[in-house]
């Protein structure tokens, strides 16, 4: 059986893009061309693999089943093409990073500077996304490394390690009414005014868990997806809030937030450094991971 790229390129842009017409355009091939792959294939495999449904095309379940592996293969063809091409470059290279957005604002920074001036000809492309889409992002090799912020996970195809915790903490204002009060209980917690995380993060799932075992429910709570946003709203004086220790150091050092232990505390979160085990590990990926394990020592 014959199942060229280009089959398999179509798979895929088809499911992304619902119609053929788009998917010609992508591969710059015709019309009839990409009908003509497509009818061969599900000839080849004796099944059908999309349906037409108003104006789209959407996948069947053995579709789906064959998508999974489509997408597979056409990462690794697109990495080897890669990973080739980088010979004949003088040297030139380019990383791709995928990184939550703990480490990527308060850990890479410093790491990714030091790493530029030992490696000016290695271009990093850096994406900030939540812990989940950057795990999905590595099963489908779309990134040679990610840096997460999450608890302790485990996916066959990828090589996940610990490079430092990154505890939660209670966070606010020193104008709120809890900088005057010491050993806070988790009913006091519970009834303050509290923001709650993107539910993407890990910090979101962290914190329903605790309200969760403690029996309680956030009261008032505002949903913020910037953790930005959130700091500037602790500081107001009427909030509390979940928050990473690494993302209030500066803020607590300087007197504008305060943090506490969280009370009945019983979870671990730490960042990992994290790359799929089928693509190829380069020596500045491998350089770029020296750096991280020794800044987090």
């Amino acid at each position: 059986m014959n199942l060229n790229l280009i089959k398999l390129q179509i798979v895929e842009l088809l499911h992304k893009h619902k119609k053929i017409t788009t998917v010609a355009a992508v591969l710059g091939l015709k019309q009839p061309t990409v009908t003509y792959h497509l009818k061969n294939l599900e000839q080849q495999l004796g099944e059908k693999l999309f349906e037409p449904r108003m104006d789209k095309m959407i996948l069947t379940e053995s579709g789906r089943a064959f998508l999974h592996y489509a997408v597979k293969i056409n990462a690794l063809a697109t990495e080897a093409e890669r990973v080739v091409k980088e010979f004949s470059q003088a040297g030139r290279s380019t990383i791709s990073v995928g990184a939550s957005y703990v480490p990527a604002t308060y850990i890479l920074p410093k790491i990714l500077g030091r790493f530029g001036e030992l490696h000016p000809e290695t271009t990093v492309s850096l994406s900030v996304k939540p812990s989940p889409v950057i795990k999905e992002m590595l099963v489908n090799q779309e990134l040679d490394l990610g840096i997460l912020s999450t608890e302790s996970f485990y996916l066959p195809s990828l090589h996940c390690q610990s490079l430092c915790e990154d505890e939660l903490v209670l966070v606010f204002a020193p104008a709120h009414e809890f900088a005057g009060q010491a050993g806070l209980t988790a009913q006091q917690i519970s009834a303050a005014k509290f923001i709650l995380h993107s539910s993407q993060s890990s910090t979101s799932r962290i914190t329903s868990k605790w309200f969760e075992d403690c029996g309680c429910e956030p009261h008032a709570p505002l949903l913020l997806d910037s953790l930005e946003a959130i700091k500037q709203s602790l500081m107001g004086g009427r909030y509390v809030s979940f928050v990473s220790r690494l993302a209030v150091a500066e803020e607590v050092s300087s007197g504008k937030l305060i943090m506490r232990s969280i009370p009945e505390y019983h979870y671990q979160r730490r960042i990992y450094y994290s790359y799929n085990r089928d693509r190829h590990l380069s020596p500045p990926i491998g350089f770029l991971i020296e750096l991280m394990q020794a800044a987090c020592r």
